[in-house]
């Protein structure tokens, strides 16, 4: 009993001296290079690079020397002779090598094509770096606009808490009915359940962005820190076209699978080059030493390679048409974005060019009018509604500000705008 005593006590204390561990806040730069480093999908496409180089070392390699030997004519039973003088009398023995010399420099054409390739991967990764920041700058635009939903949440819940508390004096002093009263009451549960809809809404979306970042690369009580506010740019549509050109990646892909289309094509022409195979042999035979040197030659009567010649003819032309159709996605993504961030900055100006501070000064005129019996109850709960609807609003447009923003800079390939 005592000896459970001060197990307890030990571990009463040792829990009261626990501090509570520190929430970690990452900015959005800092979520970005996070999952650059840590995402496993993207970790994942980084091994095709990799893969492709060591198809290189594979394009590169020089066929292989063949060694050949045989003993023939071996007794199945004691010969008449000495066994020594029957092997060297009556046996043969060969010893060769053989060696396939490549025509048409067909090893440095295969080099250049899995260089070529690597090249075509190495940008294919680039644009999967610059799709995975898209999606990241998303989510992290995402937590913000639960913090800020469910900051305003909070206040309208601890505002309205107020009300109903006077209300309820009102109701007890018979300044009010009971049916108003209720209906007061009764509203608190819609500010109720703003507040528990906004914190599910963080948690799924700080959990979302966890995903990305790499699930073990951040503790489970991060939280982001950055600002959730809207700023105006001036941009040009015709300098974000022009940096966007030099900037994709997909559309760098598509340039350098004309150079890969080009090279398979280089290749398939030095395949149907024949190629010389050399071959030396000594022989013993009969008690004879000889050696034999041949040369073997395929006739390209029939097969010279020119199907795969006419197919790699045409995968230049696919190469080409889908250079012009990345360089043409490129320029309707900007656009797009482009356009996107101007509506979504004009809706913004909406709400700042005074619906706020309207529907702040209607709640507050209805909310004092109603205190003092100058408004009525359905007045000031639609004076409360419009104002949480617009408060909403205007956090949901400088969400999607926001959201444009990060989309025009994936369009564009670069965090940096012009």
């Amino acid at each position: 009993m005592a000896l459970a005593l001060f197990a307890w006590v030990l571990f009463s204390n040792s829990a009261a001296g626990q501090t509570p561990q520190a929430v970690v806040t990452v900015s959005l730069d800092q979520a970005i290079q996070m999952a650059l480093q840590h995402n496993h999908n993207l970790l994942a496409a980084r091994t095709t690079v990799q893969q492709n180089e060591a198809q290189e070392v594979t394009a590169n390699l020089r066929p292989n020397p063949t060694l050949f030997t045989d003993w023939e004519y071996l007794p199945l039973v004691h010969p008449t002779s000495s066994i020594p003088d029957y092997l060297h009398d009556s046996t043969e023995g060969d010893l060769g090598l053989s060696y396939l010399f490549e025509r048409g420099r067909k090893r440095q054409h295969r080099l250049k094509a899995a260089k070529d390739a690597t090249a075509v991967t190495r940008s294919q990764v680039r644009d999967n770096e610059r799709s995975l920041a898209f999606q990241v700058g998303q989510l992290f635009i995402n937590v913000q606009l639960a913090q800020s939903t469910l900051d305003l949440a909070l206040l309208d819940l601890k505002s309205f808490g107020s009300t109903v508390d006077i209300g309820e004096k009102q109701f007890k002093a018979g300044g009010i009915s009971e049916n108003d009263y209720l209906k007061i009451k009764l509203q608190l549960l819609q500010f109720q359940q703003d507040v528990q809809q906004a914190q599910l809404a963080k948690v799924q979306a700080l959990s979302d962005l966890r995903q990305l970042l790499g699930y073990e690369s951040v503790s489970g009580n991060y939280d982001v820190a950055g600002a959730f506010d809207y700023q105006p740019l001036s941009l040009a549509l015709s300098d974000l076209q022009t940096k966007a050109l030099d900037n994709r990646p997909d559309l760098t892909a598509a340039i350098l699978g004309v150079t890969a289309a080009d090279s398979q094509h280089e290749l398939a022409k030095a395949n149907g080059k024949v190629d010389v195979t050399a071959s030396s042999n000594y022989s013993h035979v009969n008690a004879i030493s000889a050696l034999t040197f041949s040369v073997s030659v395929p006739l390209p009567i029939f097969d010279r390679n020119q199907g795969e010649i006419a197919r790699t003819q045409h995968v230049m032309t696919q190469a080409e048409q889908l250079q012009a159709a990345a360089r043409g996605q490129v320029m309707t993504d900007v656009r797009d974005a482009y356009e996107a961030l101007q509506t979504s900055d004009q809706v913004a100006q909406y709400y700042r060019s005074g619906y706020l501070d309207v529907a702040q000064r209607s709640r507050d005129i209805s909310e004092y009018a109603y205190r003092r019996g100058a408004a009525s109850l359905l007045d000031f709960l639609d004076a409360e509604r419009s104002y949480r609807a617009t408060q909403l609003g205007w956090r949901q447009a400088v969400a999607a500000y926001l959201t444009a923003l990060e989309q025009l800079r994936g369009a564009v390939g670069t965090r940096s705008l012009p």
